[in-house]
């Protein structure tokens, strides 16, 4: 694509990466076919095609956010399909991650738009709060009926997605390290999340147990929490940037002393997506540049650290079959494709293919929030394609996936570590106690032949 800057404004490092990216770009329209927004509304400028050209002349005229622009772009999911189909390899993440910057800077919203991206920023990524107002959503469930009529949609959203049960605690809480009981032989860092803790804080313990069988120590560090995701995609720089600097010197900490760190391990591929972004998001920072890009190679998925690891058999075997629904930041943002796939076969679960599997359920970080009729239309989407396989229950690898599947269909929804906790001796996942007799113990001569078989 051929661009129009002027040499004044390729002076700015950041306009000089926009320049590049939009050079990269030749009109194909690939990306169309495999974008959920032009797939749901037929609007080219809801494609990553037509974003760019939006973006584009925003960027090239320095003008400041136009309300078009603001809704096209509010629009994306970030989801990343679009990188995997485009063949000339055009860096749409931080593109757009520059677009939603430059619009929090200079776009014009309304006050419900402010005050409701505002409660968001300052309540997801800190859990004794969003604990509080999970608390405080349960109380506003009896008066829903009256809500849907008067409140406004996005309100209506976060009150749907809530949880309608207790809150429950963690078995491992705060930072400190779990250490194994045999012969240690990794240790790693463990992100603890922000949202995930509070929402379903067995994907943690479900996680620490496994590797700690496995002899794997695990370390959650003081002073680490939110990876920034979540304000980073509306457009929060400076607190996204807060964010991943604090991670990066907790973790540091750990680094520096004790026995040497083997990964930093993510159990929600969201999160993950963005550390291994840290190197990208903190080069302008001279203080943490390096240090960030070291973060980022080291950084792995849960499932990309177990499949290069010796599981060894699993303790029960089953005959459910599992849908795995691979969330856009796993399967496009990391790259991550095999290995959830792998370790479950291979944990004895049968694997079956979700149709559209390349498309988004909807989830996004505070997507289905903010876009609330886009994100229920995918989200049923998806559960159709998941009903279609017939399936014992779903597995995916990140909390927001299953936070908004889970709202529109009654099949049990798992985390993948969850099924392989509970697989290689663990308890029972919560929502799947039904299932549990489909799964048996078994001798461990009969799961070495299985898993060769």
């Amino acid at each position: 694509m051929q661009t129009n800057f002027k040499a004044k404004q390729l002076k700015d490092p950041r306009t000089a990466e926009i320049d590049r990216i939009l050079r990269k770009c030749v009109h194909c329209g690939f990306c169309t076919a495999t974008c959920p927004t032009y797939v749901l509304l037929g609007d080219e400028r809801d494609s990553p095609r037509g974003r760019i050209y939006l973006m584009k002349e925003m960027f090239e005229r320095g003008r400041r956010a136009t309300p078009v622009v603001q809704q096209h772009v509010d629009r994306c999911l970030s989801c990343l399909s679009c990188m995997t189909t485009c063949p000339s390899g055009v860096d749409y993440m931080h593109l757009v991650d520059h677009a939603r910057t430059h619009i929090e800077e200079t776009g014009r919203r309304s006050f419900k738009d402010r005050a409701i991206r505002r409660l968001l920023a300052s309540t997801l990524p800190y859990p004794g709060r969003f604990r509080l107002a999970l608390r405080a959503a349960r109380l506003a469930r009896p008066f829903m009926g009256l809500l849907r009529r008067l409140a406004p949609k996005e309100v209506v959203a976060m009150l749907e997605l809530a949880p309608a049960g207790l809150l429950r605690g963690a078995s491992y809480a705060g930072p400190g390290t779990a250490a194994t009981q045999g012969e240690r032989r990794k240790r790693v860092i463990l992100l603890a999340g922000c949202a995930q803790q509070v929402l379903r804080p067995e994907i943690n313990d479900a996680t620490i147990r496994l590797l700690a069988r496995r002899g794997v120590d695990v370390e959650v560090a003081p002073n680490a929490g939110c990876c920034g995701a979540l304000v980073h995609h509306m457009g929060r720089e400076p607190a996204a940037v807060a964010m991943a600097r604090r991670n990066v010197d907790a973790w540091t900490r750990v680094m520096s002393r004790g026995e040497p760190v083997d990964a930093v391990v993510i159990n929600a591929s969201g999160c993950g997506t963005t550390v291994k972004d840290y190197a990208h998001m903190l080069k302008y920072e001279p203080e943490y540049a390096e240090r960030a890009a070291r973060i980022s190679a080291m950084t792995r998925d849960v499932t990309e650290f177990l499949a290069s690891y010796d599981m060894g058999p699993p303790k029960r075997w089953s005959s459910l079959r599992v849908a795995y629904h691979s969330a856009c930041s796993m399967q496009h943002g990391q790259r991550v494709i095999d290995e959830p796939r792998m370790l479950l076969r291979n944990a004895g679960f049968s694997v079956v293919e979700v149709p559209e599997g390349h498309l988004c359920c909807g989830s996004a970080g505070t997507y289905n929030v903010l876009q609330p009729d886009i994100a229920r239309e995918l989200r049923d989407r998806k559960a159709a394609n998941i009903r279609s396989v017939r399936a014992d229950l779903v597995a995916t690898g990140n909390i927001g996936c299953i936070t908004q599947l889970a709202s529109g269909m009654s099949i049990p929804i798992a985390h993948t570590i969850e099924l392989l906790d509970w697989a290689y001796g663990g308890p029972v996942p919560r929502g799947l106690e039904a299932l549990s007799r489909h799964v048996h113990d078994v001798p461990e001569a009969r799961s070495v032949i299985a898993l060769t078989g």
